[in-house]
């Protein structure tokens, strides 16, 4: 049987051209969907990444039992493995997707995640592991690409900031229950399912983009093909202030997101022995950070993505200056570590959507590339810092939330190099668009 052809543009969503665009921004400029079909679909494509990272934290200590791992802490690189992956081909795949189009890249990416969480279950040593891990890290990281050009192609400026907040918001619900189902799956069956249930994941929302998301990148307004052009598209983001500036700043700051998923297993489990409820600790955070993104979605257009942002990295880097300050006098308490730190979380969450939406809304007309070059820039530096950051726990939180308030003031003064000393600036004519 012939396969079905790609979904058409209905044209009560198609958006009017720019001079005659909603003032709420909230009508797609091309796709099948409803934005409020969209939200989710853009989510889940994102959330794919958080799923393949989380629900493996309850698994981590079976899968060092499994393989006689002796290094504690080398159990981390099943998430680092992961991530390395994920971060250098978002390079190829935004480029790829300004030339060729969105839809044919993403679905390419659903199978290879798939096959590759499916490969993860069967492998027969640690090292095989970590090389599908890799290989898995590689196809999401044009999941990740292809969800936020397409957020571009159909928003831009303040719409975008207030639209990558509620796909935020539905996305950080993974994170909320993706350890609590890695644990149910470890209540009864091993840990080879967790890898399992990745590929039905994979798979289910394969089905969903085949039969509902129509290609947002017209033919007329691709990128033509060739390494002078994709290097262009890439000069074109380094030579821009903003872009260059909170695409650095995107990099720095999501490292210690890493740096406290990677090592979230052994803090919650050993310093504070809370055992299997550390699912509900990590759901904790993961709920902090929703609710950020989904305030940030209500308020941004009112109050702008610098005033925001700004606002939001400066209670960062003093909420977690004061959590090192106390842990370095007074020692280890979940009573003082999990506020706080649940605080400077909350405050990130007001960072991520507007970074990105600051550091594309200049290259609308490269946004694939734009996009992996943020991407690149929030998972393979991010990783790589945040990942050294983790491997140096050593019993204590100390070296995670001193690595916070370090990572935060660098990312404070990126802001204010981009910024030329200037926080909370409005926005400019384009950007509230």
């Amino acid at each position: 049987m012939d396969a079905p052809p790609p979904p058409s543009v209905p044209p009560e969503v198609t958006a009017a051209p720019p001079a005659e665009a909603a003032a709420d921004d909230l009508a797609p400029a091309a796709g099948s969907l409803s934005t409020w079909e969209l939200v989710p679909l853009v989510a889940s494509l994102m959330a794919l990444n958080a799923l393949a990272i989380d629900i493996m934290l309850p698994a981590l200590s079976h899968i060092a039992s499994e393989f006689a791992i002796t290094n504690p802490n080398d159990r981390q690189l099943v998430v680092v493995a992961y991530v390395l992956g994920f971060g250098t081909p978002q390079l190829v795949y935004g480029p790829l997707s300004d030339r060729v189009g969105r839809r044919g890249v993403v679905l390419v990416s659903l199978v290879g995640y798939a096959v590759a969480g499916a490969a993860c279950a069967m492998v027969g040593s640690f090292e095989a592991l970590l090389a599908m891990r890799f290989v898995q890290g590689v196809f999401a990281a044009g999941c990740r690409v292809v969800a936020i050009a397409v957020v571009r192609d159909v928003f831009q400026g303040r719409g975008m900031a207030r639209i990558m907040s509620l796909v935020m918001t539905v996305f950080m619900v993974i994170p909320i229950l993706a350890p609590s189902l890695g644990q149910a799956v470890l209540f009864v069956a091993p840990w080879e399912w967790c890898f399992y249930v990745l590929a039905i994941a994979g798979a289910l929302i394969f089905g969903w983009v085949y039969f509902r998301l129509a290609e947002t990148l017209p033919a007329e307004q691709r990128s033509p093909a060739g390494l002078k052009n994709t290097l262009g598209a890439y000069l074109a983001v380094v030579r821009n202030r903003t872009s260059a500036g909170y695409t650095l700043a995107g990099g720095i700051i999501f490292a210690s997101l890493f740096a406290y998923v990677s090592a979230s297993e052994q803090i919650f489990r050993e310093v504070f022995e809370v055992g299997d409820a550390f699912a509900l600790y990590f759901a904790a955070v993961a709920l902090a950070l929703s609710v950020s993104n989904f305030l940030n979605s209500r308020l941004v257009e009112r109050f702008g993505m610098r005033r925001l942002s700004h606002l939001a990295v400066l209670g960062f880097t003093l909420t977690s200056g004061l959590l090192y300050a106390l842990t370095f006098l007074k020692g280890d308490h979940l009573s003082l570590f999990l506020p706080l730190f649940t605080l400077c979380f909350a405050f990130f969450g007001a960072i991520g959507a507007n970074f990105n939406a600051m550091a594309m809304e200049p290259l609308g007309h490269v946004a694939g590339t734009a996009s992996a070059a943020y991407g690149f820039m929030t998972t393979t530096l991010a990783g790589v810092i945040g990942g050294l950051i983790a491997r140096s726990y050593d019993g204590t939180t100390i070296p995670l939330v001193r690595g916070l308030f370090v990572l935060g003031l660098v990312c404070l003064g990126l802001v204010l190099f981009t910024e030329r000393g200037r926080l909370f600036g409005a926005d400019g004519p384009a950007e509230r668009a």
